[in-house]
């Protein structure tokens, strides 16, 4: 199986690597102190860098060979992850959940040792049930005992319900947030709809360096970015 995209991508900019990294130490600190395990990523609106941002949190997580990761295409509309990773699509969750295939079918290993992946199948027009349904949470209930980590990638919020269907079945959710791109009052919409309480952080993406303290001093308590001081999640 060939090196993903995604990672291809990581290892050129060195800058984006390190910020990862360092996101991933303090992520793992904090999920370890309050247990988290089932941890969804989402984003106000699409193009915010959520699928890029969520593989690369499970890689480099599983990279440590101290976790091991399930990662999870939880975006059933755009599934977009299985091409990133160079693995295949189908079947995936959706097959799963429409009672098609079995765990085994979909569950498959990543060219890193102690990450996992499900992808998400075949495109659904209304995947809001399916994540809201009793096999889901039956899925999710089942397979949290047998990984460290659980890392989904959700749809954003603004645009569709689905994500919301997650709110009481994961234990927190981290919001990617483009600078530049995405408007604040959308952030904030995202997560008051989301429930403030839910959210483990916000991460900035597309943030220049020489930039960050102006950033941080706009965006106030929803400020959380990879390299800085405090915990970002």
């Amino acid at each position: 199986m060939g090196v993903s995209t995604i990672l291809k991508r990581g290892e050129e900019d060195h800058f984006f690597s390190e910020q990862f990294k360092a996101f991933k130490a303090k992520f793992e600190y904090r999920a370890d102190m309050l247990k988290f395990k089932v941890v969804a990523v989402t984003s106000a609106i699409a193009g915010e860098g959520k699928t890029l941002s969520c593989a690369n949190l499970a890689m480099n997580l599983a990279s440590s060979g101290r976790k091991k990761v399930l990662l999870i295409d939880v975006d059933l509309r755009k599934a977009d992850l299985a091409r990133g990773l160079n693995i295949p699509s189908m079947p995936g969750l959706s097959e799963f959940l429409s009672g098609t295939v079995g765990l085994k079918d979909i569950l498959r290993n990543s060219y890193i040792p102690g990450l996992y992946v499900i992808a998400a199948g075949t495109r659904v027009a209304s995947p809001a049930d399916l994540l809201a349904g009793d096999k889901f949470r039956s899925f999710l209930t089942d397979i949290r005992d047998h990984f460290d980590l659980i890392i989904m990638d959700t749809p954003p919020i603004l645009p569709v319900a689905d994500t919301l269907s997650l709110k009481d079945q994961v234990d927190g959710f981290i919001f990617l947030y483009r600078t530049g791109f995405t408007p604040y009052n959308m952030l904030k919409q995202a997560i008051e709809e989301i429930g403030e309480k839910n959210v483990i952080g916000v991460v900035l993406n597309g943030v220049e360096p020489q930039k960050e303290k102006y950033y941080q001093r706009y965006y106030g308590k929803y400020y959380r970015k990879a390299g800085s001081e405090d915990p970002p999640v």
